[in-house]
């Protein structure tokens, strides 16, 4: 993705057919939210003093996160999908995380290699590999180790309808490195971007600063999807590895776990009191009435079930409200004047105007 500047003198970009809020407008309704929130509050204090803010955040602090990377512009859950949300100026990389057979935490979405995003990699030097392989199946991560997921290339768009402007092609930094990354190789890419020669200053400051926030895709009533032996109440190998990883980089505040399986999380709360929790909820659904008090920091529902009450309730709660998946401009003004305090999106690109 190019930097900042470049796209600045582009006649066009994707996007271009599409209506972007523009950057005055947008601040102006989060400052506007903001002042709002203040001007409801009840003073509890004496005259002269300042009660802590206890409503939305602050436009300065405004959390655009990159879904999957940026999956509208780069093949999903990649390098170069997260240098490109990078390049862009998100605040959280969004992400997912499977284990594989061998127990290494690996950054994908689905519990299988669909062929409709990944295939061999014809220059891949791989060990033999499961007996179902072959272009036209698809196989369960978490029966396959580490060394064999290294043979998938997956640069491919499984959706050109609804990811029209998707390409594959090389990133600065990360060039064509579409294999599937482990968590590790995440944070370890982000740490050389932060330092890249290639990046503009604002762009290597961003990044020593962002934030990620990595799901776990443990499926309640499945679990092969994980496959660790996890018995819904203590954290099982998949979390424990999870909270290696985060404690080796020393990320444990920069990293926010989400699932929609809330056992993950409250498993991961009992032996982690530092990291986010974020409760993802799914369709038409509140956020659960017990959710702060057994440690979620964070509600992340569907951006349709939004509504200001909802967002009112949740931040009474002490709760940062964070819907998901928004990638219509117009959806993202509507979202920012209820008050949310941030949104996952496939098109950072066309949220620009949300962050500074």
């Amino acid at each position: 993705m190019v930097e900042r500047e470049q796209r600045n003198r582009r006649t066009t970009r994707p996007g271009d057919g599409v209506r972007r809020p523009t950057r005055r407008r947008m601040w102006a309704l989060i400052a506007l939210v903001a002042l709002a929130a203040g001007a409801c509050r009840e003073p509890a204090t004496g005259p002269g003093e300042t009660t802590p803010p206890t409503g939305p955040v602050a436009a300065a602090d405004f959390d655009l996160q990159g879904h999957r990377g940026a999956r509208g512009l780069k093949p999903e859950n990649t390098l170069p999908a997260f240098e490109t949300a990078l390049d862009l100026g998100v605040t959280t990389l969004e992400m997912d995380l499977h284990f594989t057979a061998d127990g290494v935490v690996v950054v994908w979405h689905d519990p299988v290699i669909d062929v409709a995003k990944c295939a061999i990699d014809p220059a891949a030097s791989s060990p033999e590999l499961d007996p179902r392989t072959a272009d036209d199946d698809s196989l369960n991560l978490a029966q396959l180790t580490y060394d064999q997921l290294g043979a998938y290339r997956c640069d491919k768009n499984p959706d050109p309808s609804r990811f029209p402007e998707q390409s594959p092609a090389p990133t600065a930094l990360a060039g064509r490195a579409y294999g599937i990354p482990t968590l590790v190789d995440v944070f370890e890419f982000v740490g050389r971007y932060a330092a890249a020669a290639e990046k503009t200053q604002d762009q290597r400051r961003n990044a020593a600063d962002v934030r990620f926030n990595i799901e776990t895709k443990r499926v309640r009533g499945d679990p092969a999807t994980i496959g660790d032996g996890f018995d819904g109440e203590s954290p099982g190998p998949f979390e424990l590895a999870i909270l290696a990883a985060i404690d080796e980089f020393g990320l444990s505040d920069r990293v926010t776990i989400q699932s929609f399986d809330h056992r993950s999380l409250r498993a991961v709360r009992k032996v982690d009191q530092s990291v986010g929790l974020a409760a993802l909820t799914a369709g038409n659904q509140s956020f659960p009435a017990d959710m702060a008090a057994w440690g979620a920091t964070v509600w992340s529902p569907d951006h349709r079930a939004v509504t200001a009450a909802r967002i009112a309730a949740a931040h009474e709660e002490g709760l940062l409200v964070v819907p998901w998946t928004v990638n219509d401009p117009e959806r993202m003004e509507s979202l920012v004047t209820l008050g949310v305090d941030g949104l996952i999106t496939d098109r950072p690109d066309l949220a620009e105007d949300l962050v500074p």
